[in-house]
C-alpha cells in the first residue's frame, strides 16, 4: 500500500512477521541502554520497537550508528517511566533518555497522517498538528521515507515487523520510496539527497521513479533549510560517499539548487574522492578543508601560480570566491578564514620555496593542514609529488629551529624610573 499525500490516511494492513529463528539479529548487537529502554516500556504494557536505520543495518550485518526506539507511549508517559528523560522539540515532541554525560536514547511515539477534515481552522497550527498525531505502528511505517528504513524489531518476541515490503527490497538491494516520489519530494526535498546517500552507502540500486522524481523536482531543494542541507552534506563525507553523491547530484541537476548555485571544477570530484579517503583515515570531517576543496579548482583559475601575485591579493581573491557559498549556508567567520588561508597556503606551496614570508608561513600552526590539502590535490590532478616532499622537509626543518636560544640569566634589564604624581601627599 502506498501513501500519496501527507494528509492521506492508511488502512490497516497485515504485516510480514519474521520470527527470531528466521533472522540474524541478536540482542548482543543492540546497545545495552537501548535494551533497558525497550524492556521497561514493554514491562509497563507499551509497544516497544527498535526502528529505522538500526534495524536495516543489523539485517545487513553492519554496525548501526545509533539506535532509535518507537513506542505507542506518549512523550509524557515516557517521561513518567524514566527519571533521566527530557522532552525536546517544539513541533515534533521526542523523548531523550540520557545515560551518562554523552549517551542518549531517542524515543518517538508512533505518528500518523491526519485526515484533512481533522486539521485546525487556523493554518498556522497545521504544522504542529501534522507532526504530533499519534498512531499505530502501521501508520508510522507509512510515514517514513524508504521501505528499508521502515522495518521494526519487536522486543516482545524478537521478531522483525514489515508493513511496506522492506524485507524484500533489502534482499534485492533495492532502494524504493514509500508512496509517490513526486509527492514525497515536495513534502521534504532533502529526501532527494538522502536517496542518493543511501544508494551510495548501501550499494543499492535506485528505483527508477526516484531518479525521475529527482530530475523533475531538483529545483525544490533550494527551499530546504540551509542548516539542514549543510548537515546532510557533512554526513556524506562522514560515511565516505561525498564525492560520488555530489557527482551524481550534478548529473541529475540537483547540485546547484542544493548549494545555492555552486559549480564544481574539472578536478573537483577527483579531489573530493581523495578527501573521502583522508577523512576515513583520520576518523573526522574537517569542514574547513572540505570548503577549500570545493573551490580549489576554480581558485587556480583566479590565482594562477605563474602570475606571481602578492599574497594579500591571493587572500582577497580566495575570500571573494567562497563568500557566496558561505553566505548561503551562513558559515561562521572562523571557518571561512581557515578555508581562505588554506587556499592561499596551496598557492604558496605551488609556487615553491624561496619567496617572501616563507619563514613565517612555515611556522604557522595551520600550515601542515594546508599541506595535506595540497598533497591530496597533487594526487587528484597528477601534480608533482616531489614538490610536496620538498615542502614537507622544509616544514620539518623550520619546526626544528623554531625554539629561540634562552636569555642569559645574568642579563640586566633597564627600566625607566617611575615618576611621582603631582599633587599627591607625601
Amino acid at each position: 500500500m502506498a501513501v500519496t499525500s501527507a494528509n492521506a490516511s492508511v488502512d490497516p494492513v497485515d504485516p510480514t512477521i519474521l520470527p527470531r529463528s528466521a533472522h540474524g539479529i541478536s540482542r548482543s548487537q543492540i546497545d545495552e541502554n537501548t535494551l533497558k529502554v525497550l524492556y521497561r516500556l514493554h514491562r509497563n504494557g507499551f509497544q516497544a520497537y527498535l526502528v529505522g536505520g538500526s534495524v536495516r543495518d543489523l539485517l545487513l550485518g553492519r554496525t548501526p550508528k545509533d539506535f532509535d526506539v518507537g513506542t505507542d507511549a506518549t512523550p509524557q508517559q515516557v517521561k513518567k517511566l524514566f527519571r533521566n528523560c527530557f522532552l525536546v522539540g517544539r513541533r515534533f515532541r521526542l523523548a531523550h533518555i540520557r545515560f551518562g554525560p554523552d549517551q542518549l536514547v531517542e524515543v518517538a511515539t508512533f505518528r500518523r497522517h491526519p485526515h484533512p477534515d481533522e486539521l485546525p481552522d487556523n493554518p498556522d497550527e497545521h504544522s504542529f498538528f501534522l507532526q504530533n498525531q499519534f498512531g499505530t505502528p502501521c501508520e508510522d511505517a507509512f510515514r517514513r521515507d524508504f521501505t528499508v528504513n521502515a522495518l521494526f524489531y519487536n522486543i516482545a518476541d524478537f521478531s522483525i515487523v514489515d508493513y511496506v515490503g522492506g524485507l524484500k527490497d533489502l534482499e534485492n538491494r533495492h532502494l524504493r520510496m514509500i508512496g509517490d516520489p513526486m509527492v514525497r519530494f515536495v513534502e521534504d526535498p532533502v529526501r532527494m539527497l538522502r536517496a542518493l546517500e543511501f544508494s551510495a552507502r548501501l550499494d543499492f540500486t535506485l528505483e527508477a521513479r526516484i531518479l525521475e522524481g529527482i530530475a523533475e523536482k531538483a529545483s525544490t531543494i533550494a527551499e530546504a533549510a540551509p542548516a539542514r542541507v549543510r548537515e546532510e552534506l557533512t554526513e556524506l563525507f562522514r560515511h565516505g560517499v561525498g564525492a560520488g553523491v555530489l557527482q551524481q547530484s550534478q548529473s541529475l541537476g540537483l547540485l546547484q539548487p542544493l548549494t545555492g548555485g555552486y559549480q564544481a571544477g574539472e578536478t573537483t570530484f577527483a579531489l573530493l574522492a581523495e578527501l573521502n579517503r583522508y577523512f576515513q583515515k583520520t576518523g573526522s570531517v574537517d569542514e574547513s578543508m572540505l570548503l577549500a576543496s570545493l573551490f580549489l579548482d576554480r581558485f587556480w583559475h583566479k590565482c594562477p601560480v605563474q602570475g606571481s601575485l602578492p599574497i594579500n591579493e591571493v587572500l582577497q581573491s580566495a575570500g571573494h570566491l567562497i563568500t557566496p557559498y558561505c553566505n548561503h549556508f551562513r558559515l561562521a567567520h572562523g571557518l571561512r578564514h581557515q578555508a581562505r588561508e588554506m587556499l592561499a597556503g596551496c598557492y604558496r606551496f605551488a609556487r615553491g620555496l624561496g619567496h617572501r614570508g616563507q619563514k613565517r608561513f612555515q611556522l604557522n600552526p595551520e600550515t601542515p593542514r594546508a599541506l595535506e590539502l595540497f598533497r591530496l590535490w597533487t594526487r587528484a590532478s597528477g601534480g608533482d609529488p616531489a614538490l610536496v616532499e620538498t615542502w614537507q622537509k622544509a616544514l620539518h626543518t623550520g619546526h626544528d629551529t623554531e625554539e629561540k636560544p634562552a636569555r642569559h640569566a645574568s642579563r640586566r634589564t633597564h627600566r625607566r624610573p617611575r615618576r611621582r604624581r603631582k599633587g599627591r601627599p607625601v
